[in-house]
């Protein structure tokens, strides 16, 4: 966002804008300086139940960040609105992640534990990611998937997205030909069909419309916060993967 963000001293006072960070913040010790959380900040659920939430992540009550006098916000770039950020840097300076990769990924968990100087905590959860994801048991073979985050539109995680790095990263090959997060057209004809838990909560009941429009395809639902949480639940994801690989 070509912003400089300055901060005089480590934050004591946090609003976190982002689930996938806040359950970070938790990891790294945090629990006296968060004060502020979304409503789909669910992890942890200790923290769910008693931290004050702000609203959601694209619909952010300025005012209650306000009487909460922060002295540090985070946020991203694709999760939080442009005009609530612009409005939150009038309250608090506010820091933004940008997450397209696992190497932006480990870069946003390395420069948030520089400011709330966490670094060893942060080095020991770059470490211990870095390990588990040496010891994941990819595709041999590369299979093509369609991975749906929504229902009606019909739309998929496409090219420039973190999910699509982590399913390349497992081996899989992505059947969307677009950017960011296109809607299907019906016609592909992936090995697998991935049904993600979030943000559209796919279920059994949505299944057979799957079967019908994707005849050839085998039909799966995923747990879509390991592969879209980009902070601490990284160090969890390869048990998971490695767990679906091996069902496939």
């Amino acid at each position: 966002m070509k912003r400089e963000v300055h901060l005089p001293a480590f934050p004591l006072r946090i609003v976190s804008l982002v689930p996938s960070q806040t359950e970070l913040l938790h990891y790294f010790g945090l629990e006296e300086e968060v004060v502020g959380i979304t409503k789909f900040c669910i992890h942890p659920d200790d923290w769910y139940r008693s931290k004050q939430r702000i609203g959601g992540t694209k619909t952010v009550d300025i005012e209650l960040v306000r009487s909460l006098k922060p002295d540090l916000i985070i946020g991203n770039k694709e999760e939080n609105e442009q005009s609530d950020i612009d409005q939150l840097t009038e309250i608090a300076p506010v820091w933004m992640s940008d997450i397209f990769t696992m190497f932006d990924a480990m870069e946003m968990i390395e420069q948030l534990g520089e400011i709330t100087g966490k670094q060893e905590r942060a080095q020991t959860l770059i470490e211990e990611i870095k390990t588990g994801f040496s010891r994941l048991n990819s595709l041999s073979e590369k299979k093509s998937v369609l991975y749906f985050i929504w229902f009606q539109p019909a739309m998929v995680a496409g090219r420039n997205t973190f999910i699509d790095d982590l399913l390349s990263i497992c081996g899989f090959r992505n059947c969307a030909t677009g950017n960011r997060y296109p809607t299907a057209t019906g016609n592909e004809n992936p090995d697998y069909i991935f049904l993600s838990s979030e943000p559209f909560p796919f279920g059994e009941k949505h299944m057979e419309y799957f079967r019908s429009t994707y005849p050839n395809s085998e039909i799966i639902l995923v747990d879509g916060e390991y592969f879209s949480w980009y902070g601490s639940k990284l160090k969890d994801a390869p048990a998971y993967f490695n767990t679906l690989i091996a069902s496939l």
